[in-house]
C-alpha cells in the first residue's frame, strides 16, 4: 500500500481525472463518453493512476461519517461542477489519503524502477553486463545484493540476456507475479499477463519454479505458459518471437482480431474488430514505430474498413457493398 502525496500527480492531470470522473458521474453519461474516458486512462500510466486516485479519494469520503466531506464535494446545489472537480483534484493531493496501488498494473509501472509507456520500448545493461529489453507497456524492479541478482518483472514483456561479468559468482533470479525463473547464461523472453506469464528461451535454458512449487526446465527453442498452480505444456517457440527489439510486429495467418489486440498494446486507446472480419487471417512484418500508417494500409491487405469513433477509438470492419 502506497501513501501518496502532490508530487505524485501533477495539477492538470489530477483535475483531468477528477473532471472524467465527475462526467462519467452524470446521469448523461454515455458510452461514448466510458470509451473517452478509458482511452484517456490508457495513453499515460499516470491518467491511470491519477483516475485509481480519484476513485479512492471518492470512496474514502464516502465512508465518512454522515458523507459530509463527500456531499460537499458531489452536490451540484451548493457548488458549481467546476468547484467539484478543482475540490476533489485538491483531495487527490492531500496526502494521508491511502489507496490498494499495489494491486494496480499501472501503478507499479508508475513506481518501478524501469518502465515504458504505450508504443515505447527500452534497452538497459546492468552494472554486471545483463541486457534487458522492455517492450512497450512494461515495467521491472532490480534488488542486487552480495548473494543475489534479482529482477522482478512488474508487467508487460521484457528480453533478458544475462551477464557474464558477474565478479561474486552470484545467481540471478527472476520473478514474475505467478512464480521464479532462473536463467543460466541464457537468453529468453517473459511475457506476463493478469493471467499467466510465457516464457520463450532463445539460448540456454531456464528452470521455472512456480508459487506452487510445480518445477520444470525450458531448453533453448521452446516455450511454456504458466501460472501459480501449473506449468503448461511444452511447445516449439513461436517464430519472431522477439520481432519487437526490432520494432516489427511479425505474424503469419493471425486472426485479424488477435492482430488487432497485438497491436493495441502499442497504440494509445482501443483497437476492436466487429466479428464479421474477425476470422479473417492476415500475414506480414509491419513496423511498429507508426501503428497510424500501420492501420491505414489495412485495407490494401484485407477487405476491411478502418473507421475512427474518435483518435483514440479505431474499429475494423467490412467494406459495405
Amino acid at each position: 500500500m502506497y501513501f501518496v502525496n502532490a508530487m505524485n500527480i501533477s495539477e492538470k492531470t489530477a483535475l483531468q481525472a477528477a473532471e472524467w470522473y465527475f462526467r462519467l458521474q452524470a446521469p448523461s453519461a454515455t458510452q461514448k463518453d466510458q470509451f473517452a474516458c478509458q482511452a484517456w486512462r490508457e495513453a499515460d500510466p499516470a491518467h491511470e493512476y491519477a483516475w485509481q486516485r480519484a476513485v479512492a479519494v471518492s470512496q474514502k469520503l464516502q465512508a465518512l461519517p454522515k458523507g459530509l466531506a463527500y456531499t460537499t464535494v458531489r452536490s451540484s446545489q451548493q457548488a458549481s461542477r467546476r468547484r467539484a472537480i478543482k475540490t476533489l483534484a485538491v483531495l487527490m493531493a492531500v496526502s494521508g489519503v491511502s489507496w490498494e496501488a499495489s494491486q494496480s498494473e499501472s501503478a507499479r509501472r508508475y513506481f518501478a524502477e524501469y518502465s515504458t509507456g504505450i508504443g515505447e520500448q527500452r534497452k538497459i545493461t546492468l552494472s554486471e553486463g545483463t541486457e534487458i529489453h522492455l517492450n512497450t507497456v512494461s515495467a521491472i524492479n532490480t534488488k542486487f545484493s552480495d548473494q543475489l541478482r534479482l529482477i522482478e518483472v512488474e508487467a508487460g514483456e521484457v528480453l533478458i540476456q544475462t551477464g557474464k561479468l558477474d565478479a561474486l559468482n552470484r545467481p540471478m533470479l527472476v520473478n514474475t507475479r505467478f512464480g521464479s525463473l532462473q536463467p543460466l547464461g541464457t537468453r529468453f523472453l517473459v511475457k506476463q499477463t493478469a493471467e499467466h506469464a510465457t516464457l520463450a528461451v532463445i539460448e540456454g535454458s531456464v528452470k521455472v519454479t512456480t508459487k506452487n512449487n510445480h518445477q520444470r526446465v525450458i531448453l533453448a527453442n521452446q516455450e511454456a505458459i504458466f501460472n501459480q498452480h501449473d506449468i503448461g505444456k511444452i511447445l516449439p517457440m513461436a517464430a519472431n518471437s522477439d520481432s519487437w527489439i526490432r520494432g516489427l510486429l511479425v505474424v503469419r495467418d493471425m486472426r485479424l482480431a488477435d492482430f488487432a489486440s497485438e497491436l493495441a498494446r502499442y497504440r494509445a486507446g482501443i483497437i476492436r474488430c466487429s466479428p464479421e472480419v474477425a476470422d479473417l487471417k492476415i500475414s506480414g512484418a509491419f513496423q511498429l514505430h507508426d501503428t497510424q500508417a500501420l492501420l491505414s494500409s489495412l485495407p490494401t491487405l484485407l477487405p476491411v474498413k478502418v473507421g475512427y469513433l474518435t483518435r483514440y477509438w479505431v474499429m475494423l470492419s467490412a467494406i459495405e457493398p
